[in-house]
């Protein structure tokens, strides 16, 4: 019991030593947030203060450079004086703050003491002049008229909200790069047949929320909203439907079984019976056929379906692609009877004569049944050959 003790404290202070070779490699590599965290992490569960020591000593080391490091930057970039590192310098600082932050829960350390400083008037001033940058920069690129600029502006104003929200007219701001940002397409169904489209597949097809499309700055509308200007026009237009006529066809199956029929007595030249070794009458199984015609009949009608989808682009009137749909649905129905004797039809077969002859359906719904499998196409489409920005 003893040994197996001393072999678990051995384990232990090996992996500790381990962790700490490798946390000295990531000081030495300028990794010092990812050593702060893992000494803070060691230090929550080690009680042992003699082997604290070298989490404490490390923990020490990469805070100073840490901050060392950030505060060298911050001031170069205050005395440069160039607005455009504003976000730079906000993170610098909220990073030096939060960093402080992280490791006050665990002071005091035994041999060690940590100098902080109060960065809240730096953030506070940084974070009022970058607010004010955000808002100027981001009413600018919503007055540049451009959905890649408006797009932009939304990020910069997301950024605001979260670093300081609620922020003069930022809400507004958002609801209007969000617009301005926004590709609007408007769907719509063409049917150039002679025959009509079921309500409930146009639905379908029409119903975006079916294709679960996954683009943030993308919106479909399958009904047009008044004085919205739109983007881009998606027309699906059925170009041909042709159903073919009512089938039943017709084929017989032969079927033979040979059967065990009794037997019959084996007979010598003389046309006695024979016997065995043992005295018995020597027998053979007679065998008869059965015979059976299974009468197969197969009901058919189909279905194929041709259609067009077009992008157009409203802004220059210009059709900006094509993609041609077909696609079709066949139904099948088979069924059967038989003459003779059921006894030599393949037990395969049988379960066609449970079968009765059924109503064919309807040209409708023919037609929503091929559009099922339209619909998939057609979602192919949208999802990967559609490109509107």
């Amino acid at each position: 019991m003893k040994n197996v003790g001393l072999l678990l404290v051995t384990a232990l202070l090996l992996g500790a030593c381990g962790g700490v070779r490798k946390s000295e490699k990531d000081l030495a590599r300028g990794n010092y947030d990812q050593v702060i965290i893992q000494m803070l992490d060691n230090l929550r569960v080690n009680k042992s203060a003699e082997r604290k020591e070298p989490y404490i000593a490390l923990l020490k080391d990469a805070f100073v450079k840490a901050v060392d490091r950030d505060e060298r930057r911050l001031d170069f970039l205050e005395k440069e004086g160039n607005p455009n590192t504003l976000r730079e310098r906000y993170a610098l600082v909220t990073g030096l703050s939060l960093r402080q932050d992280r490791i006050r829960p665990i002071l005091p350390l035994p041999g060690t003491k940590f100098s902080f400083t109060d960065y809240s008037d730096a953030i506070i001033s940084i974070k009022n002049d970058l607010s004010k940058q955000l808002i100027e920069s981001s009413t600018q690129l919503l007055e540049n008229g451009t959905k890649a600029d408006a797009r932009l502006a939304y990020d910069d104003l997301a950024y605001l909200e979260e670093i300081n929200p609620g922020y003069a007219n930022t809400a507004a701001l958002l609801e209007d790069a969000r617009y301005k940002g926004t590709t609007f397409v408007r769907l719509a169904l063409v049917n150039e047949t002679e025959m009509a489209i079921p309500a409930r597949l146009e639905n379908d097809l029409l119903n975006i929320d079916t294709y679960k499309l996954n683009r943030p700055w993308v919106q479909y509308h399958n009904r047009e909203i008044e004085n919205l200007a739109y983007d881009y026009d998606l027309i699906l237009s059925f170009r041909g439907i042709q159903i073919s006529p009512e089938l039943v066809t017709e084929r017989i199956l032969k079927q033979e079984k040979k059967v065990k029929d009794g037997f019959d007595y084996v007979l010598d030249k003389n046309g006695n019976v024979k016997k065995d070794s043992l005295g018995n009458d020597i027998k053979v199984d007679k065998f008869k056929t059965l015979r059976a015609d299974i009468h197969e009949f197969t009901q058919s009608k189909n279905t194929q379906i041709t259609a067009q989808v077009d992008l157009i682009d409203l802004n220059t009137s210009q059709l900006e692609a094509t993609f041609p749909l077909n696609d079709g649905f066949i139904f099948n129905h088979i069924y059967a009877t038989y003459t003779g004797d059921k006894e030599a039809i393949d037990p395969k077969m049988l379960t066609l004569l449970g079968n009765r002859p059924v109503p064919f359906p309807t040209n409708e719904q023919m037609v929503y049944d091929s559009g099922e499998s339209l619909k998939l196409l057609f979602k192919d489409i949208l999802v990967n050959e559609i490109r509107v920005q």
